[in-house]
């Protein structure tokens, strides 16, 4: 404890000008890591094998951290402006202009991750990206005669305000030349492709666009090009928004950049193209997977952000009901059968039966399945990729597992009548088989399956439950405001189950803490269909969608928007958030 003082004092006591502490020492990893325990960012082991690890490689305990993928970066500068008293960089506090661009170099700024902010009152705020490195602050502090008043920075932010400020003129320039050479080489002139995609604004561009999305926890970057312009956007928590504007001639340029990192084609413009990157961003190895679509002007390139870090394989992290996770367990332990979950893309299907599949692996049990492509990968499962140009679609593959023995199958997808009778199959012949359909409701999965050309009695023996699921987003609990229909929503949900217990319906306001968005992550609104005989009994005689509802509402299944209420009713989310992802009128 009382090295964690000293530390505190010494490092952060005098505006940061003061530093006595290396940070490679033994007393910054005790402080620091008693500090995180406290804060519960780590746990005990996790804490041991990180200075355990810094103490072997010799390298500094808070670099180790993001190495290990123990704390993302985003977390860990928190954790350390938390710790060291130092406020973080908010983004209206980057200026619009260099604030003392003679009297500091660029190369200076550049290479020790500093960026002054403003001068007031003799006071030189700056930014810093090490809070332990202080020389550099020294340095400046005395060369330009300011006190100095410290802000921590991400490696993120100081990249996108230093691009900014300081990168954007002859990054433009360069940009716009390589466009101009990018489009005049043929198809055959790769070599000239190649070196255009490799200069270093383009390289430090892209960079610059994937870093900023793994910063804002993205699931997608869009890449697309118009007449006037290149327009880069985020999906964040499902929405998407404008992250920045290009000029126009950068597209050829980001373009052949992509699709060299991801290993495609980067003379074929006139198709469709899919790769994967796997790259590793501060500390953290993520995968992206790849499309480009030619369109009128340009090609449309969306990289799909896959970051194991950021993916919890738990019920109830993800936001799955006590009731609902209960009743799926059992479900899970059938020996035999069909569970089938269903949803439109993007709503975490394959979370949810990676997370199923965790929970079912065991020595003692053999576990296979064919997905397109692979997502995450799973210890102790045997994943295959299908790959349709050789043959190895989902039907010939799935004939392969069952004569290996298999004792759970999980299907990527039953996408056709092929596959669908392969699936009905092997539950028949004693395998357990997990699968994903494209339905908006648990009953429509039934009616899909019967379109597909499955019998309707093969259905109705063979399918155990069907799991119906979306994602809503998570209020901002350091914004989020009372709900001005308060009272009428309250009488309106007043015989739901969840009445009984005090609300807290709530609306998005926003925040820095949000990014002025009123959300921050995202939770799963379910519902689950548990075949019983009456349901099987209404299968077999085609009964449409709406009885199968009723009858699983009668058997005791609480529908989505039920669900989503009911997180809505303990401020978890926002009405209207539950109303726009259910479709309610």
């Amino acid at each position: 404890m009382q090295a964690q003082s000293t530390f505190r004092e010494d490092v952060a006591g005098h505006s940061g000008l003061a530093r006595r502490v290396d940070p490679q020492s033994p007393e910054f990893a005790e402080a620091f890591g008693d500090f995180l325990l406290r804060e519960r960012a780590l746990d005990e082991l996790a804490l041991q094998r990180s200075q355990r690890a810094a103490r072997q490689s010799g390298e500094r305990f808070d670099h180790v951290l993001t190495k290990l993928g123990l704390i993302s970066e985003t977390d860990l500068w928190a954790l350390l402006g938390k710790f060291l008293h130092i406020p973080q960089l908010e983004p209206r506090e980057i200026p619009v202009e260099a604030p003392l661009a003679d009297a500091i170099p660029e190369k200076f700024i550049r290479a020790n991750g500093l960026l002054p902010l403003f001068v007031e009152d003799g006071r030189l705020t700056l930014a810093v990206t090490d809070p332990l490195d202080l020389e550099p602050v020294d340095a400046l502090a005395y060369s330009t005669g300011y006190e100095i008043a410290l802000k921590l920075a991400t490696p993120a932010q100081f990249e996108k305000a230093w691009s900014t400020l300081y990168g954007a003129k002859q990054d433009g320039v360069a940009f716009v030349d390589s466009d101009l050479r990018a489009n005049d080489a043929s198809e055959f002139d790769l070599q000239r492709l190649r070196d255009i995609a490799n200069e270093a604004p383009v390289v430090r561009r892209v960079n610059q666009i994937v870093a900023d999305a793994i910063e804002q926890r993205a699931s997608d970057i869009h890449i697309e090009p118009s007449l006037e312009a290149v327009q880069v956007r985020y999906r964040v928590d499902g929405a998407l928004r404008t992250a920045e504007t290009l000029p126009p001639g950068l597209k050829a340029a980001i373009a052949s950049r992509i699709k060299i990192m991801a290993r495609l084609d980067i003379a074929e413009r006139r198709l469709p193209q899919d790769g994967r990157i796997k790259l590793a961003i501060r500390g953290v190895d993520i995968d992206f997977r790849v499309s480009t679509l030619p369109t009128a002007h340009g090609e449309s390139i969306v990289l799909r952000i896959l970051d194991r870090s950021q993916v919890s394989l738990d019920f109830q992290t993800l936001g799955f009901e006590p009731k609902t996770t209960g009743i799926l367990r059992k479900t899970m332990r059938n020996p035999n059968g069909i569970v089938l979950v269903t949803g439109p893309t993007g709503s975490g299907k394959t979370t949810t039966l990676y997370t199923a599949l965790r929970e079912l692996t065991q020595p003692d049990v053999k576990v296979f399945t064919v997905e397109d492509p692979i997502e995450y990968q799973l210890a102790g499962v045997n994943q295959v990729q299908v790959q349709p140009a050789i043959g190895l679609d989902f039907p010939s593959t799935l004939r392969a597992i069952l004569r290996q023995d298999p004792d759970i199958i999980m299907i990527g997808e039953i996408r056709d009548a092929a596959t669908a009778s392969i699936a009905i199959q092997a539950s028949l012949t004693g395998h357990l088989v997990f699968s994903t359909l494209h339905t908006n409701s648990a009953a429509a999965s039934i009616t899909r399956l019967i379109d597909m050309g499955v019998e309707s009695y093969l259905i109705a023996s063979t399918v155990k439950a069907v799991l119906a699921q979306r994602l809503v987003r998570r209020l901002c609990q350091h914004c989020a405001t009372p709900l001005e229909t308060r009272e009428q929503w309250r009488k309106q949900l007043a015989t739901e189950e969840f009445a009984s217990e005090p609300d807290r319906l709530s609306a998005p306001k926003g925040c820095p803490h949000c990014r002025n968005l009123g959300y921050s992550g995202r939770s799963t609104i379910a519902e689950l269909l548990v075949m019983n005989e009456r349901l099987q009994r209404l299968v077999c005689e085609n009964a449409p969608d709406a009885t199968l509802e009723a009858a699983a509402r009668e058997n005791g299944m609480t529908t989505m928007y039920q669900c989503g209420m009911g997180k809505a009713w303990r401020g978890e989310t926002s009405v209207d958030e539950v109303m726009r992802v259910t479709r309610m009128d």
